[in-house]
């Protein structure tokens, strides 16, 4: 019997309508080990964002525009593909009778629900045990391996500085407690680091903070011994025991996240407490980097750049001679990043695709679908690395001798939205939203558009992905200086070529500064679409790029360096 039947079964024994799938885990991580994929396990969707609704007759798996393509290849035969936000639950859903669809309360916030569910007629029933665990019986084994710390000189602060900021915001908020649910916050505010997710050191692990700074740590005890010894202060418990001491607070006001604390740990507080549910106060202090974290994150991009620079002149210069494949390039930059010791391991699943599949946002390379470099098409690469101590997200679009017009004219007005945020005025209450309408609007004119936000934030040595800030039609957050934010305007033509090209850069004072050192394509460049201010932008960047790389380059490759930023 296949694995949807075996559900399908177990939702009638429950006397359920359907039951809904996230991707994500019990720690709202973005990236989850094999161990716990659900969504992966159900439906062969590999995405890091989805979630599947399974009916009695039907199956619906639902995506933001990055995955709708990948979706389709990778689950179509046996669920309807549902691109959000252009449609939602309500809009596929019977809502003429009663549906009632269980859920893990474990796996789910309250505010997500709210959104995605808020119409009559569908009942949602937690069920404290998760249907697919039932099912799933040859389930990977999670490694433990314990968490480490960074010392104050390459955080910038002490993990007790930041402790006493987060003791004083809930004084001055009249707040007893503080639930820190996301694991990226508990690895920020005790400069510790660990291995429970693919692509970010992140320790699983949730804090209990009070207002007078004592606080409570949860996680698995086997994971501790390195860093116990460094917190007399903090008392530690086995993560199972965090629903005891949650049941046994009483008459508190208690903050919680509302994004990545879960209903079922919201309801143990509920019952006998006030809660509050708002942003976890240390994701705004953890998206402003402090002076010592933006000098780190500078030389981390020095490195990642030299790696990146010597693989597009290798590709360039092989790919005619070789056969280059995605999945043997993608290895071939890993290889160069490796050529350092600093690097640990990639930020996410490197996106190496050319012709065709270099239009599906979030394209992974598999023996199926694996391409040859050829000449005439485009290669797209959008990778990056942990390194200690700096994150590293970077795309170039490089042509394989690509000679169409039509091409190089997208490719163009793709640079010039990317010159736009760039070189972005960022005043006192500036909005990613802001600039997120300027990197669009020279494709636009052209009545073309990318299904995915101009930018997001990204962590020191942690996250690729962090918010609170971004560049999205939808982003109030106002942008501050010391934030570091992605810039990566691109088009996808289905079925034929994608296009992107992403920078790091971070904010300083009002304007943003480059992180990334690399080359950008200049031979899919059609220079009379570029104003004087926007070749101007490009000469000065490409000139930045050969200054900082020319003397980590071999005598061929300073070569190479010196035509790729040669002024155009």
């Amino acid at each position: 019997m296949n694995k949807l039947k075996k559900l399908k079964k177990i939702i009638k024994i429950h006397k359920l309508d359907g039951y809904l799938v996230p991707k994500n885990d019990e720690y709202f991580n973005e990236y989850v080990n094999k161990s716990v994929d659900r969504l992966k396990f159900i439906s062969n969707f590999s995405g890091s964002a989805g979630f599947a609704i399974i009916l009695k007759n039907k199956n619906y798996l639902f995506v933001d525009g990055r995955y709708t393509i990948q979706a389709r290849i990778q689950s179509g035969k046996e669920f309807k593909i549902i691109t959000i936000p252009q449609k939602f639950p309500k809009d596929v859903l019977n809502r003429k009778k009663k549906i009632k669809i269980g859920f893990d309360p474990k796996l789910h916030n309250q505010k997500q629900l709210n959104f995605l569910f808020n119409f009559k007629n569908i009942i949602l029933k937690p069920i404290n045990v998760n249907l697919i665990d039932i099912i799933w019986s040859k389930k990977p084994k999670g490694i433990i391996k314990p968490f480490f710390s960074i010392s104050k000189r390459d955080a910038g602060q002490s993990s007790q500085e930041k402790i006493l900021k987060i003791k004083n915001v809930l004084s001055k908020n009249k707040i007893n407690y503080l639930l820190v649910t996301a694991p990226e916050n508990v690895a920020w505010i005790l400069n510790i680091r660990g291995y429970d997710s693919a692509f970010s050191p992140i320790p699983n692990a949730r804090l209990l903070i009070s207002s007078k700074g004592n606080t409570n740590f949860f996680s698995n005890l086997k994971k501790i011994h390195k860093i116990k010894k460094k917190f007399r202060k903090i008392k530690f418990y086995d993560e199972n025991k965090i629903e005891k001491e949650l049941k046994d607070l009483n008459k508190n006001t208690i903050w919680l996240d509302s994004l990545s604390c879960s209903i079922y740990h919201k309801n143990l507080l509920k019952k006998k407490n006030i809660v509050i549910e708002k942003i976890d106060p240390i994701y705004f202090l953890k998206s402003v980097k402090n002076p010592t974290e933006i000098k780190n994150m500078r030389k981390s991009h020095m490195i990642d750049g030299v790696a990146l620079t010597k693989f597009l002149f290798w590709v360039k210069k092989n790919f005619k001679k070789k056969k280059i494949t995605e999945i043997s390039a993608q290895r071939k930059l890993e290889r160069f990043r490796k050529m350092n010791k600093t690097y640990k391991f990639p930020s996410f699943s490197t996106i190496s695709g050319t012709g065709e599949n270099s239009a599906i946002i979030h394209y992974k390379a598999s023996n199926e679908t694996n391409r040859t470099l050829k000449k005439g098409d485009l290669y797209l690469v959008d990778s990056g690395g942990q390194y200690s101590y700096g994150t590293t997200d970077v795309t170039r679009t490089i042509s394989l001798d690509n000679n169409s017009n039509f091409i190089k004219e997208i490719y163009t007005r793709v640079l010039k939205g990317h010159i736009a945020v760039s070189d972005y005025k960022i005043r006192k209450n500036s909005k990613g939203s802001d600039i997120d309408r300027d990197a669009r609007k020279f494709l636009k004119k052209t009545k073309l558009d990318y299904p995915h936000g101009t930018g997001h934030g990204v962590g020191y040595f942690l996250n690729v992905h962090e918010g609170p800030q971004a560049l999205s039609k939808n982003n109030n957050f106002k942008l501050k200086p010391g934030m570091i934010i992605s810039n990566e305007p691109g088009y996808y033509k289905e079925g034929s070529f994608g296009i992107r090209i992403e920078n790091l850069v971070y904010i300083k004072k009002n304007k943003f500064e480059e992180l990334t050192m690399a080359p950008i394509e200049k031979k899919l460049i059609k220079k009379k679409m570029l104003n004087k201010k926007e070749i101007s932008w490009l000469n000065r960047y490409h000139a930045k790029v050969k200054n900082n790389l020319y003397k980590f380059m071999n005598i061929k490759e300073k070569t190479n360096l010196i035509e790729a930023c040669s002024p155009i």
